[in-house]
């Protein structure tokens, strides 16, 4: 039976209806993303539940985030991790980093989801240097396409074996796909993928889910 923009509108649905039910306080900081009019392109509940339960397949201790946005990804990372875990996100958006700030705040989770200001490029490797390599269990990037190659460079040696990197958006956005090589954002999408799969630290696989998801578990 084919796929039809029909049928697709509604298995998107019910994926979220049926395996995106959030806890109540994600629920409510997505509630108070929209409310304050932040940008909509973050993960939905089902891609965050799996989110989760790739950090609790972890040691469960450290998850590093490209993408802040409202927090919505980091709660979800968080919700995934060991009773002491913590999250580092950076946000490149003044005003998407002090929305999270607020949220981490409101819901009580502040001492364990630190957010870094600035650009990616800029603030990873100050990171890089005080965690060292091996040390995180998780990685997900949500991020500029244009630089997924070069996130990808920093953060694989950043992951714990065992751990997991996880990169969203691998096919396309809501204005590109991975057809449009001319598109400078998806080339640099295609050399990361291409680049990943044949990275023999890691065993990858792509997700088409959503736009997809490039799933990477550290041998």
């Amino acid at each position: 039976m084919p796929m039809t923009p029909e049928r697709w509108t509604h298995a998107s649905s019910y994926a979220q209806e049926v395996f995106g039910v959030e806890p109540p306080h994600i629920r409510a900081n997505k509630a108070a993303a929209d409310a304050a009019g932040l940008p909509t392109w973050a993960i939905t509940g089902e891609i965050g539940r799996f989110l989760a339960l790739l950090a609790g397949a972890t040691n469960g201790e450290l998850a590093l985030e490209i993408g802040t946005l409202g927090g919505y990804s980091a709660l979800w990372l968080l919700e995934g991790l060991g009773p002491h875990g913590r999250v580092i996100t950076i946000e490149a958006v003044d005003a998407h980093a002090d929305f999270a700030e607020a949220e981490f705040n409101r819901h009580g989770v502040a001492d364990r989801i630190s957010v870094r200001r600035g650009l990616a490029r800029d603030v990873l490797p100050v990171i890089a240097s005080e965690v060292g390599p091996g040390s995180v269990d998780l990685v997900f990037i949500d991020a500029d396409k244009e630089s997924y190659p070069e996130y990808y460079d920093v953060t694989s040696d950043l992951v714990a074996s065992g751990g997991f990197l996880v990169i969203d958006n691998i096919f396309g956005t809501g204005t590109t796909w991975i057809n449009d090589l001319s598109d400078p954002g998806v080339a640099a999408t295609d050399r990361m993928n291409r680049k990943a799969v044949e990275d023999d630290r890691f065993d990858t696989t792509g997700l088409f889910v959503r736009a997809g998801m490039l799933v990477a578990r550290r041998r």
